[in-house]
């Protein structure tokens, strides 16, 4: 007997819509080109982070730009029932027991916020066990169905989910939030990525899969097949990204979706971390269109599906340094060199201030270094 093929969009599939993205700031931008020119330095000579600078400008809609106020982290946790399946190195109850030990400090995330000056919130969105009330505030349900033969929500908790991503949104840039880190964390969560990352891309599954938490070649194989199994029931709701979400991702993901649309929505900016996150937020490029032009992403994950969606978007990693934790490591690992190339921008003198002499004629009238 073939497996259940997914549930039929119904008219609650379609109760999450986003308001326009409005676009980066022109005048901001072009201002911090211009400033970048006048600085003490020959032009382009600080590479990346003079395009990094002029990024954080347009997107704060000020040059010189701001150093940044609250940099926020937000790591998103869920149970999924196609880890059952033999897909990760883990068993599940890891991810509940990672929320303790985020909540307790001594995690990556924890280290590398602290590092970078960012504070870090948990929030459980489907772990399979219950959780202290400060992170299960706006949990969906306990694990996600397995998305090789099964939808991994119901039409009404796709909604619920990605709507508390929006909430969350709005809760952290009401609260003073001027720059988002999204992370996440759930074992087998990686699968249901690979699965979003090919139905969106028309990639086949061997391309999509990686090795995730270090899996031996037999479980690759497993994974490679329930990802297979998974994109056949993606494949007929690719159109629909509630649909999408409903049927391949899991309340984690989708909340990640509502997150990442926000925040573009909101004239926040935000860095991306892996491949997890890089799936929801091609998701989120589906639901607020021109939401990517207000992500950063923080790093090239060594997960095969994390290639695709930075083509996919058209967005360049900061860092590339073999990293595939997930949890916002690679996103906070380059941040303080987002925040260095800012206060360049802001705080370095130019020519005139310092009273030396300016570049020449040709040099000034060499190609401006393009946005980031």
């Amino acid at each position: 007997m073939s497996a259940p093929g997914p549930e039929q969009d119904t008219a609650s599939d379609r109760q999450v819509a986003f308001a326009e993205v409005p676009a980066p700031d022109e005048q901001a931008h072009r201002e911090a080109v211009a400033r970048q020119e006048q600085l003490t330095k020959p032009a382009g000579s600080l590479g990346k982070l003079e395009d990094l600078g002029v990024w954080v400008a347009s997107r704060q809609g000020a040059c010189p730009p701001r150093p940044f106020a609250r940099p926020r982290v937000v790591v998103f946790a869920g149970d999924h029932g196609v880890a059952t399946g033999g897909v990760s190195a883990y068993p599940r109850e890891v991810t509940a027991q990672m929320v303790t030990n985020f909540l307790t400090g001594g995690a990556a995330v924890n280290v590398l916020a602290a590092a970078s000056g960012a504070s870090v919130r948990v929030v459980d969105m489907a772990v399979d066990t219950d959780t202290p009330e400060l992170v299960s505030a706006h949990k969906v349900r306990r694990g996600s169905g397995s998305i090789d033969r099964e939808d991994a929500l119901t039409a009404e908790q796709v909604v619920d989910a990605v709507k508390a991503g929006r909430t969350i949104a709005d809760e952290e840039i009401d609260a003073g939030a001027d720059l988002l880190v999204a992370g996440d964390m759930g074992i087998g969560n990686t699968t249901p990525a690979a699965v979003l990352v090919a139905a969106l891309t028309s990639t086949e599954p061997v391309a999509v899969v990686g090795r995730g938490t270090g899996i031996d070649d037999t479980a690759w194989m497993r994974k490679t097949s329930a990802i297979r199994d998974a994109l056949r029931r993606a494949r007929p709701v690719v159109g629909d990204p509630i649909a999408l979400l409903r049927t391949s991702a899991g309340a984690d993901i989708a909340a990640l979706a509502g997150f990442l649309a926000q925040a573009s929505v909101r004239k926040t900016p935000v860095v991306l971390d892996g491949v997890v996150v890089g799936a929801a937020a091609m998701v989120a490029e589906e639901l607020a269109p021109g939401a990517s032009k207000w992500w950063l992403a923080g790093h090239r994950s060594v997960e095969p599906g994390a290639r695709i969606v930075l083509e996919h978007l058209d967005l360049t990693p900061v860092l590339d340094l073999g990293m595939r934790l997930g949890e916002g490591s690679g996103a906070l690992t380059a941040l303080p060199i987002v925040t260095a190339a800012a206060r360049v921008l802001a705080d370095m003198a130019t020519f005139a201030e310092a009273g030396i002499g300016g570049p020449t004629a040709e040099e000034a009238t060499a190609a401006t270094p393009p946005d980031a």
